[in-house]
């Protein structure tokens, strides 16, 4: 398993399903880091980089339901249910590049 591989299961492995303060910061680092992930990923050849851009779109969607569910008018079962959403969201687009990328397809 090359490095690209192995950050992705790790962050895959760390993904958080119920809300919490200390598990919104998770996530948003998850998010951060998984996004160099993909840059990375990106810059390995012209393949990549015309076939990645469709999941930077996806992680503004997951960044959205997890800063909604951070809001402070929800109750805390509201709370866990859109962070539930978006840390399945994100497990589910994580999982999609892992596939995407261990197929070997690299132009």
């Amino acid at each position: 398993m090359n490095n690209i591989s192995a950050a992705l299961n790790a962050l895959l492995n760390k993904i958080p399903r119920r809300f919490s303060n200390e598990n919104m910061a998770e996530i948003n680092q998850i998010l951060k880091d998984y996004e160099e992930v993909l840059i990375n990923i990106e810059a390995t050849n012209a393949y990549y980089e015309k076939e990645i851009p469709a999941y930077f779109e996806e992680m503004d969607a997951i960044r959205s339901a997890v800063k909604k569910s951070g809001e402070n008018k929800n109750a805390k079962k509201t709370k866990d249910q859109l962070f539930d959403a978006a840390s399945g969201a994100l497990k589910d687009t994580m999982q999609s590049v892992i596939d995407f990328y261990g197929e070997g397809k690299k132009g």
